[in-house]
């Protein structure tokens, strides 16, 4: 049995889209996914999508650590910390090397 010599372009007489609204589902669809073109030179440091999640992954958790490092602020240095900051560098300017 022969397969027909159909073009590959060619729509089937038996679909019928006289009733078809183009794009109906469109915006659902694309609220759905979130597709992000990559330039080339960033796509190839990047070749597939776990290189990609792997590398947002911790670029993510080092901006969480800086947000917490700024929220807690410049804290005073309590009184114990700066006795020995301020004999340690007493002592290196004793030696010479301070």
């Amino acid at each position: 049995m022969k397969k027909g010599t159909r073009k590959i372009n060619e729509m089937r007489d038996h679909y019928d889209f006289t009733e078809g609204v183009r794009g109906k589902y469109a915006r659902r669809y694309a609220e759905g996914t979130n597709v992000v073109m990559l330039d080339p030179d960033v796509a190839r440091d990047f070749p597939n999508r776990e290189a990609v999640n792997e590398t947002l992954r911790a670029v993510a958790q080092i901006v969480r650590i800086q947000e917490k490092r700024r929220e807690r602020g410049n804290k005073t240095v309590s009184p114990d910390r700066r006795s020995v900051a301020i004999r340690a560098q007493r002592k290196r300017s004793r030696s010479g090397r301070g």
